[in-house]
């Protein structure tokens, strides 16, 4: 860095002594030249100065700067050369007005004040004299420019409050306005600012951590952070942070993972989420199971059945089925159907007590030399962990409900369309997590948890293997997160409704064709009178009656069973236009795979579908233009025009 200052300083100190040396052999205008030398010789003072200081200057400005001067100088040295002319023609000829100069002494002043400002704002924050440092006439066209070149000098050289100040300045420059982000970006503001993240006190790491989070607006902008490291600098901070600075991390993490999906991955490498889930499960489930990944010779749920049937007889409160053969697979139930009483506590208890039993017998050492070093090492681990702990636990409220809501937060946006990072989210235990979280969490905590089990189950979705791995249907982290679903689908009043009915809905092809407890509370949302709801449950229950999924038939009949062809029919003819196509397509999918239903003849199904038919903003998609043609064949051959048509 003192190279390159000094390379740019090298030519317009040289160009500042041609200044003087012309000025000293002119023959006209003498005084006006002595005046411009005099103006160049403090200018080239300041230079020198800048040079010996170069270590400290913060390039950005100064290359601004010194660009600028030595335009300046470039034109004082013509201007003073023109007055070297000995011949009378040549002094005839050589027409210089007197503005030039003054308009020449104006600039070299100008420079001046940018030159002394560079090194005012380049000194540490302690040696200053004066504490405000104004602005350089450079600042006439661009003040914000020069505030972000001042702050962000402050994070280079201030103290450390200081340098908390100074990344609050820039929290409140990156919040108001996207260009101003932009420029801290490109004015070389993000390496100082992570340092403060690592090196700060809490205060300034949790200014610095923001302004990352509010600097990630766009791809380009993640980018440039994670190649200036952001993805190490957020791990430390997550492992061994104070609660609140780790708070403003995941949030931090959300935002980045937003905004580019591309750096999923990265902060997976970092082990981002495995840090993520310890902050959700703080408090959260039993303290001393850890984040451990079950293998894939045995799973979680398989070890709490086997627990679970060695106690079963005294076990009161809940119990899962026996394990059985794969030829009995299809008589086991759905643990969402399951009668006996639920207990959430007896769940994260059985499964995560067996997880740390799994963990300790995969650890055990294999000879003497290893134990010792093992036992070593356990110790310092647990001595770290229990003072880290109690820090923890003396927090306030607020702000472990905080920390808990930015990590599911951050959760959700790094399992979006992300199969693997979703897979090591399911095998830890943030399922259980978020089950327990939607249940008692905080207002907040429960929407990210709900959001985050939403994008996750999106992926599980499309993704055929986590779909089984994740979501098996005698697993007690499955049953315990549909349990939570179903009841806030139930309760209905809350902002978790719409993304609990995508879950349940990504979560459609899970069910055994037994389990139909869910279909029900969906087919009441039909008659829903906000139409985003609606919506939302015409299509979670068309994944439920598709011909994708195998067991379309009986979803179908117990949709029909709950009354939802009188709510589809409502909804086609009356329903609000965002909810038309949706209830047309779950209708037609009801109409094709049970077409001899009476509750359809009952509604006049046929009717509707005719109807619809005709309607040209129903069919604008191919695909609901065929459906609908095939559903109406069907019902034609079962059913005939109902007496009372549609007018």
């Amino acid at each position: 860095m003192a190279d390159i200052v000094k390379q740019i300083l090298a030519k317009p100190i040289q160009l500042a002594d041609q200044v003087g040396k012309a000025a000293d052999e002119a023959n006209s205008f003498k005084q006006d030249c002595a005046e411009l030398k005099n103006k160049t010789e403090k200018l080239a003072t300041l230079l020198r100065q800048a040079a010996r200081a170069s270590s400290e200057l913060y390039e950005r400005p100064t290359r601004r700067i010194i660009d600028d001067t030595e335009q300046v100088l470039d034109k004082a040295l013509a201007l003073v050369l023109k007055c070297r002319g000995n011949g009378l023609v040549k002094r005839v000829f050589t027409l210089i007005p007197a503005a030039a100069f003054r308009k020449m002494a104006s600039q070299l002043e100008n420079s001046i004040g940018d030159v002394s400002w560079l090194l005012r704002v380049s000194t540490p924050a302690d040696d200053r004299v004066d504490e405000y440092l104004g602005l350089p006439p450079i600042a006439a066209n661009e003040p914000i420019l020069c505030l972000i070149w001042e702050q962000i000098a402050i994070l280079y050289t201030g103290s450390v409050d200081d340098r908390s100040d100074a990344a609050a300045s820039l929290v409140s420059l990156a919040r108001d306005n996207d260009r101003y982000g932009k420029l801290i970006i490109e004015e070389g503001g993000v390496g100082p600012l992570l340092k403060l993240v690592k090196e700060g006190k809490p205060e300034g790491q949790e200014n610095a951590a923001r302004a990352i989070g509010l600097l990630g607006r766009d791809a380009e902008s993640v980018e440039h952070m994670i190649h200036a490291g952001v993805c190490s600098v957020f791990a430390k901070i997550l492992k061994e942070g104070a609660m609140k600075v780790q708070a403003v991390v995941a949030w931090a993490v959300s935002e980045l993972a937003a905004h580019h999906r591309s750096c999923q991955d990265l902060f997976a490498q970092h082990n981002i989420i495995r840090l993520l889930v310890s902050h959700l499960a703080f408090e959260t489930v039993q303290e001393h199971s850890k984040y451990a990944i079950v293998s894939k010779a045995t799973s979680i749920h398989q070890v709490v059945l086997a627990s679970n049937n060695n106690n079963y007889n005294n076990s009161k409160t809940y119990s899962v089925p026996k394990a059985v053969d794969d030829e009995d697979k299809s008589r086991v139930p759905h643990p969402s159907g399951n009668k006996q009483p639920y207990q959430m506590h007896n769940v994260v208890t059985t499964t995560m007590a067996m997880k740390d039993q799994m963990k300790q017998q995969q650890q055990k050492p294999t000879n003497g030399t290893n134990q010792t070093l093992q036992a070593k090492s356990n110790g310092n681990h647990h001595h770290q962990q229990s003072l880290n702990n109690k820090a923890r636990e003396l927090e306030d409220p607020a702000t472990k409900a905080y920390i808990k809501a930015m990590s599911a937060r951050a959760l959700w946006q790094l399992a979006k369309g992300n199969s693997p990072i979703c897979r090591s989210i399911t095998e830890s235990r943030a399922l259980l997590c978020f089950a327990v979280l939607l249940e008692k969490g905080a207002e907040e905590v429960q929407f990210n948890s709900a959001m985050a089990l939403m994008e996750i189950t999106a992926v599980a979705e499309q993704d055929s293997e986590l779909r089984r791995s994740a979501f098996k249907p005698n697993s007690p982290a499955c049953k315990a997160v549909v349990d939570q679903l179903l009841r806030i689908i139930e309760k209905a009043d809350s902002d978790l409704l719409i993304p609990c009915i995508k879950s349940i809905g990504n979560l459609a092809r899970t069910f055994r064709a037994t389990e139909t407890r869910m279909i029900c509370p969906l087919v009441r949302l039909l008659d829903e009178r906000e139409a985003e709801i609606s919506k939302e449950a015409c299509i979670a229950l068309t994944k439920f009656a598709c011909s994708d999924n195998y067991l379309h038939l009986d979803h179908c009949k117990a949709i029909l069973t709950a009354g939802g062809a009188k709510h589809l029919v409502q909804l086609v003819f009356f329903g609000e236009q965002i909810v038309h196509s949706s209830a047309l397509v779950l209708l037609c999918y009801i109409a094709l795979h049970v077409p001899d239903s009476e509750e359809l003849a009952q509604a006049e199904v046929l009717t509707v579908l005719e109807w619809a038919s005709k309607q040209a903003a129903l069919t604008q998609e191919e695909t609901v233009e065929t459906l609908l043609a095939e559903a109406k064949g069907r019902l034609e051959l079962y059913q005939s025009r109902g007496s009372r048509g549609f007018h």
